[in-house]
């Protein structure tokens, strides 16, 4: 007679990341249901390797086949505390499941891995949660918008005013270079630390990009005037998508308009090469890289990001909107280029 019940449950297990084989299972799970780069072993792996924040997770699995799976980096930090995040210095992440049910299964399995490992909760940036988790859809939101089939096409659906700062970028004397080599690798570190530092905000390790562009489909772009660089992206490129995830410019980029013609440069560049969607990443709800991504064209999508915190333990702040933080980014914007760069990434290796 039929069973009124699944004959077979499914049973949960740390993920062995060492192992190749397990990689690869779950490397063409991810690939299979759709996931995020950031959902990739390989983004995990990068990240423990640039920044020692050890690659975790959990898998679910029916009769011998993968059912489910939660990507986990074991973020530790003298000043902001332990934490399990999916994934670490992530905007995406969380689990992916055949079914919800697997899916609470493996968050509930998470709260007790976090207890195990004396980290104060788990954070999701994205996918499913329990109902009694903390869930904000209010702190920041994701832009992408399809790539256009020519140059003209892709210059002509950007806004009006942008489109005239975009034009006034490309009349002036700038010179692109695209590449993953040393050069280009020394150029986008240097332009990516000084702008973090004008921000007040830590410079991550180097060895985290590398890392990036050494496992993962990634390049850099690199805007220069007289042979010196202003502006600077690594992208990521993952199932037709192209994210320019860690850019910024120099002083002298604004005045050059050197930041509108590097993520033009980069559309054109993307669709040349496959790509057939601009993911411009996440920003804070109404901050000022929101807005400048609504000038482009793209519509902000809420993002729902979810989090645990363990019984007894204040919850993990690093919100740089927050108070606690004010005081330190407001100093931070006013230590020399060459402290902050040395200093940096031993803070930044710990905000996952």
């Amino acid at each position: 007679m039929n069973a009124p019940f699944p004959l077979q449950r499914d049973t949960l297990r740390v993920a062995n990341l060492r192992e190749a084989d397990e990689c690869r299972r779950i490397e063409a799970y991810v690939a299979d249901r759709g996931g995020s780069v950031f959902q990739r072993p390989a983004w995990l792996r990068a990240v423990e390797q640039g920044t020692g924040q050890r690659a975790r997770g959990l898998v679910a699995e029916r009769a011998g086949q993968l059912t489910g799976w939660l990507p986990l980096n074991e973020i530790h930090s003298p000043v902001f505390g332990r934490v399990l995040a999916s994934s670490g210095f992530a905007v995406e992440g969380g689990v992916i499941a055949d079914r919800p049910d697997t899916a609470v299964l493996l968050c509930r399995a998470a709260e007790e891995y976090a207890v195990r490992l004396s980290c104060s909760g788990v954070e999701l940036r994205g996918g499913p949660a329990p109902d009694d988790w903390h869930i904000r859809t209010d702190s920041h939101c994701g832009f992408v918008a399809a790539l256009e089939s020519g140059d003209e096409a892709q210059l002509g659906v950007i806004p009006r005013k942008q489109r005239a700062e975009v034009r006034k970028a490309l009349s002036n004397p700038l010179d692109i270079s695209i590449g993953t080599g040393p050069e280009d690798r020394a150029a986008h570190y240097a332009v990516y630390a000084e702008s973090v530092r004008n921000l007040g905000t830590p410079v991550f390790p180097r060895a985290l990009f590398d890392a990036a562009l050494d496992a993962l489909d990634a390049d850099i772009l690199t805007v220069r005037h007289d042979g010196i660089p202003v502006a600077s992206v690594l992208s990521i490129y993952h199932a037709g998508a192209v994210m320019p995830y860690w850019g910024g410019g120099t002083f002298a980029a604004r005045q050059l308009r050197a930041n509108d013609r590097m993520y033009y440069e980069l559309m054109l560049h993307a669709r040349r090469r496959g790509s057939d969607r601009f993911d411009f990443g996440r920003s804070k709800t109404s901050s000022g890289a929101y807005f400048f991504k609504k000038n482009w064209g793209f519509e902000p999508e809420p993002l729902a990001y979810a989090s645990w915190t363990a019984p007894g333990v204040e919850k993990r702040d690093i919100d740089p909107n927050s108070e606690k933080h004010s005081a330190r980014i407001a100093l931070w914007k006013r230590l020399p280029l060459a402290l902050s760069n040395r200093i940096g990434p031993l803070i930044a290796r710990g905000l996952g």
